[in-house]
């Protein structure tokens, strides 16, 4: 990985044209929800996570459009009520102000890019 870690802040500091495996930038922890943010800004951020099996989140709103992207393991989203299993490899958009939940049906982990419409 040609990334920078600043141990003593956990932080991630991208540098312009670096590259990175993306699965290595969150780790798993047993019976947690792990996430890394990795970029902010005024109209949005990107998060990295990673759930162990059975980890969830409970259903809520944002007031962004969300694009989940799987990068490895497997999940079920439920949104506004129907319910989504997505794969690594996969990804689905939550569009903003619509009722979402996740549960890890397998660990997995995914990249969550948040937009404000």
């Amino acid at each position: 990985m040609t990334m920078q870690q600043d141990k003593s802040s956990k932080e991630i500091k991208f540098q312009p044209g670096q590259t990175a495996d993306a699965a290595a930038l969150v780790d798993y922890q047993s019976g947690s929800i792990v996430s890394r943010e990795i970029l902010k800004g005024a109209n949005g951020r990107v998060v990295f996570f990673a759930f162990d099996e059975g980890e969830a989140l409970s259903e809520h709103t944002s007031p962004f459009n969300a694009l989940v992207q799987v990068l490895e393991g497997e999940v079920d989203i439920t949104l506004s009520g129907k319910p989504h299993r997505v794969k690594g490899g996969e990804l689905i958009l939550l569009p903003a102000r619509q009722p979402h939940a996740l549960k890890a049906t397998r660990r997995f982990k995914m990249i969550l890019t948040m937009i404000r419409p």
